[in-house]
């Protein structure tokens, strides 16, 4: 079984998240700002680099918010041939402290949004959710609160 820890952000501004626009192989979906530590890397260096990388923005770490434990079977990934796959992904509160609202080029992402917290695009990936709720901004039915 393959393994993947990966840091991403929940960043907030009034009340609007800043999310990311995945776009891979022919999936997509919008999901926080983040993705996969380099070996060696610090998780909390790894979310601000991902962070910079798909939005434009500099970003300050904040709390640990948690981390969500999946299994992603085989035949759910893009290459069922390489069997199972182990996600750890470590959430963060984030800031915003500079740099540009940018998309990113050449990468995983094409897109980065502030979206209003009540209307989250349909089309996100669990993480959001997942997130939402540990960071207390779920209403507990699965709807973000402002």
């Amino acid at each position: 079984m393959d393994i993947r820890v990966a840091a991403y952000g929940v960043i907030t501004l009034g009340d609007r998240i800043l999310l990311a626009h995945w776009n891979e192989s022919g999936r997509s979906g919008w999901t926080l700002p983040g993705g996969g530590i380099d070996p060696g890397e610090d998780p909390a260096d790894a979310v601000v680099r991902e962070i910079a990388e798909e939005t434009g923005y500099v970003a300050e770490v904040g709390a640990l918010l948690g981390i969500d434990s999946k299994v992603i079977p085989a035949e759910h990934r893009f290459v069922p041939e390489a069997g199972p796959l182990h996600a750890l992904r470590i959430v963060y509160r984030a800031t915003v402290v500079g740099g540009e609202l940018t998309n990113e080029l050449d990468g995983t992402t094409d897109e980065a949004a502030w979206f209003p917290l009540a209307g989250i695009p349909k089309r996100h990936v669990e993480l959001v959710d997942i997130a939402l709720a540990l960071a207390g901004l779920d209403d507990g039915a699965g709807g973000a609160t402002a």
